[in-house]
C-alpha cells in the first residue's frame, strides 16, 4: 500500500480538472472544433474529452448535465437549452448553404424562396432547424450524405448544410450533378456551451480565446484543423 500511496504522488498532475463534451457528428465545422477546443483547453492546463453524437442527442446530455457541454452551437442555442452557458467569444463560423442538382431549374435568392421545395436537413442542427422554422416542406435526415443522395436523385429539391460539409460529402459521394446556390443563406459565428454548473470556467475559458485572436494563434489553429479535417475526409475518398 506504501508503494502505491507513493506512485500515485509521482503521477503528473498536468490536468487537475477534465471535462468531457459532446460534439455533432459526421460534420465538417464541428470535426474542425474536436480539434481546436482541447487545444484551447490544453492551454488552461484543463484536459477534454470529446464524444461526437447525433444532434439532437448532444443537446439533450449537454442540457441534463449528462455531459458537460458541446464544443460548438450557434448563438440562439443558448435561448433554446438555458441549462447551458454560453462562452461569450465565438472561435470559429459557419455558412448556411442551399445544395441543388445542377440542372433543376431552382431559383433561391432568399430564405423565403425555400419554401415552394422540398427540403432536407440533418436533424438537429441548429442553423438550419432556424432558417426552415414554420415551413412544412421538410425532411429530417441523419446525415449530409443522405440528405445529397436525394438531391442527385431527384427525390428531393435542396439540401442545407453548412458549405464546406456539403463541398466535402459532394467529393467522398463523386456526386457531379449537385452544386450549392452562387451566395450562402445565412453566416454565423459559432460559440462553444458549458453546463450551468461549470460557471466558473467562463471567464478563464473566454479569456483565453480572446488571447488566442489577439495573437493570431486561433487563426492558425483553425488553418492546420481545417487542414487536417479536409485531408482525413479526401484520404478517405481514396481507400
Amino acid at each position: 500500500m506504501k508503494y502505491l500511496f507513493f506512485l500515485f504522488l509521482l503521477i503528473p498532475k498536468a490536468y487537475a480538472e477534465q471535462y468531457h463534451f459532446a460534439s455533432i457528428n459526421y460534420l465538417i465545422e464541428q470535426e474542425v472544433g474536436r480539434i481546436v477546443l482541447p487545444e484551447i483547453y490544453n492551454r488552461l492546463g484543463i484536459k477534454v474529452i470529446i464524444s461526437p453524437l447525433p444532434g439532437k442527442r448532444a443537446q439533450q446530455e449537454a442540457q441534463s448535465g449528462l455531459k458537460d457541454g458541446e464544443v460548438m452551437r450557434i448563438y440562439s442555442y443558448g435561448t433554446e437549452t438555458p441549462s447551458t452557458i454560453r462562452i461569450p467569444t465565438p472561435y470559429y463560423q459557419l455558412e448556411t448553404m442551399a445544395f441543388i442538382r445542377a440542372d433543376s431549374n431552382i431559383k433561391i435568392n432568399t430564405i423565403k424562396d425555400l419554401k415552394q421545395y422540398q427540403i432536407v436537413k440533418v436533424r438537429g442542427v441548429k442553423h438550419t432547424n432556424n432558417i426552415t422554422k414554420g415551413m412544412t416542406n421538410v425532411k429530417d435526415l441523419d446525415t449530409t450524405t443522405q440528405m445529397l443522395r436525394l438531391v442527385s436523385a431527384g427525390l428531393a429539391d435542396v439540401a442545407l448544410t453548412n458549405t464546406v460539409d456539403g463541398l466535402v460529402a459532394l467529393k467522398k459521394l463523386k456526386i457531379t450533378n449537385v452544386r450549392p446556390i452562387s451566395k450562402s443563406l445565412d453566416r454565423q459565428s459559432l460559440y462553444h456551451y458549458v453546463h450551468k454548473s461549470l460557471q466558473h470556467l467562463v471567464p478563464k475559458v473566454d479569456q483565453e480565446i480572446k488571447k488566442m485572436k489577439e495573437t493570431g494563434d486561433l487563426d492558425a489553429l483553425i488553418r492546420d484543423a481545417e487542414q487536417q479535417v479536409l485531408k482525413t475526409s479526401l484520404d478517405q475518398i481514396t481507400h
